[in-house]
């Protein structure tokens, strides 16, 4: 460019003294510097291509490494499913999803069926399935791209083996035939396609298809049934942020959507239970009290995090599982003595557990612990505060003869051991003893809101705590969390 530039002005100089000697003037010579020269700037751009990368196979958990995925969002769930009388099923999901790296490929988590459609984008890739992963590849998404995944699958479903505990979770049936999930903590993969962790919550619709002598429960509201000749379509819809884990149906023959009015007027919220035609006929007289039990935990805990909420009773399992807005209680805890209690239990995991998730499934303590003190707060509101206490003590001797050990390390192949229940709400019960009511209850109000729809740790507990009470909290919390004798 530059000896262009210097080419033109010679040349221009050569042109000039030949014309004015022919022509006999006598003109001063023409200077480099003083003439004006035409230049042209040329500009090299260089174009940098993405990198694209595998979306991780594990989102993070120390506990189970495998356990959901990197790379992506999930925004929303559509589950549709079909049900038949010979206990298959043909299902569809739709999984919208943003990106959050530039993903060549990326993976689901998904065990067993047989998958006989996947698209991406409307474009077919290929997949492979590696265990429990489902990895999809290749793929071409940029992050903060939108992206759909839409999968038809089919098979019979059936409860899978947990690392976590030692029995099958995920799709269960029971003695009359009912189908439901309980897939707490990550059996959410053997029944749908996810990213099966809490740390990746979504919205959910559900599309649920049976013959007409049989009846459907999902999470949150009942928009419409749709009857055919047939078969009917229950279509449910659950708008509040959910983890993959929490989500359920229950279907049931002759089970009955019983709406309990009273508690409804005392919560502020539509209360209603999904039960079979027995219970339906006669509910258990426990279940009249659900709308108080929203009042006092509201009054410790604040506003209740959803739009309603209700029980499914099933047959053929042995617990109770706080799925978002509809818990599945076995019938066995129904007809126990303690029914009443394990239904404060679950309904406290809506705000702890469900509404404000654990981050790492090492912290359960953070979902069991809180829910099994709800259970002594409402002694404390039948009884009195010398009741509380004594049941406090009552527990304590318990856990001591059981020789619990420290709830704020659980064994990654127990996780709901007794601790985490017992010694995880012996840490609050230390905490109140500690910074007083006023502040141990604004404390527990400020956790449930500053977390909702999200996750939490206990380093976030503890903190919170802290700055609520203006003073080190260090030695109560470990001593109670990591001790491995429960404290004198």
């Amino acid at each position: 460019m530059r000896r262009l530039a210097v080419l033109v002005v010679v040349g221009l100089l050569a042109a000039s003294c030949t014309g004015d000697s022919e022509a006999g003037t006598t003109d001063a010579p023409v200077s480099a510097s003083s003439t004006s020269v035409p230049t042209t700037i040329t500009s090299t751009t260089t174009t940098t291509l993405p990198t694209f990368v595998a979306g991780a196979a594990g989102i993070g958990d120390a506990y189970y490494p495998s356990l959901g995925n990197g790379g992506y969002d999930v925004d929303h769930y559509h589950l549709d499913i079909a049900y038949s009388d010979d206990g298959t099923v043909g299902a569809s999901v739709v999984i919208t999803a943003t990106a959050i790296d530039n993903l060549d490929s990326f993976n689901l988590d998904f065990t067993g069926w047989q998958i006989d459609r996947l698209e991406v984008n409307g474009d077919t890739p290929a997949y492979e399935r590696i265990d429990e992963e489902l990895v999809v590849a290749p793929v071409e998404i940029l992050v903060g791209e939108s992206f759909e995944v839409e999968m038809d699958y089919s098979g019979t479903p059936e409860p899978m083996i947990s690392s976590a505990i030692p029995f099958g979770i995920g799709w269960h049936t029971g003695p009359e035939g009912e189908q439901f999930v309980a897939a707490e903590p990550d059996a959410a993969h053997s029944w749908f396609p996810s990213n099966d962790h809490p740390l990746d919550k979504s919205t959910f619709t559900f599309a649920i298809t049976v013959p007409n002598r049989l009846s459907v429960a999902a999470n949150g509201e009942l928009v419409e049934v749709d009857e055919g000749e047939t078969a009917s379509t229950y279509r449910w819809s659950m708008t509040d942020p959910m983890a993959p884990y929490l989500a359920t149906i229950v279907i049931g023959d002759g089970w009955t959507l019983v709406d309990d009015p009273m508690s409804s007027e005392v919560a502020g919220i539509p209360i209603s239970n999904f039960l079979p035609p027995d219970l339906a006929a006669d509910p258990p007289a426990a279940l009249e009290t659900t709308g108080k039990m929203v009042r006092v935990l509201e009054q410790a805990f604040g506003p209740y995090p959803f739009d309603r909420y209700g029980i499914a009773v099933v047959g053929g399992f042995p617990a109770a599982l706080e799925n978002q807005t509809l818990s599945v209680f076995g019938r066995t805890m129904v007809e126990s003595p303690y029914f009443e209690y394990v239904l404060v239990h679950e309904l406290a995991h809506q705000w702890f557990g469900d509404s404000v998730s654990v981050g790492e499934w090492s912290d359960i303590w953070l979902n069991e612990g809180f829910a099994t003190y709800a259970e002594l707060l409402w002694v404390e509101e039948l009884y009195g505060p010398g009741a509380y206490r004594e049941e406090v003590a009552n527990r304590i001797q318990a856990a001591e003869i059981a020789g619990y050990g420290p709830p704020g390390t659980p064994d990654p192949n127990d996780l709901f051991n007794g601790s985490v229940y017992q010694r995880g709400s012996f840490v609050l019960v230390a905490l109140r003893d500690e910074i007083g009511d006023d502040l141990f209850f604004e404390t527990l109000r400020t956790y449930a809101h500053r977390f909702s729809d999200g996750n939490a740790t206990t380093e976030d507990f503890i903190s919170l705590a802290e700055d609520i009470a203006d003073r080190d909290l260090g030695d109560l919390f470990s001593t109670w969390l990591y001790d491995e004798q429960i404290p004198a």
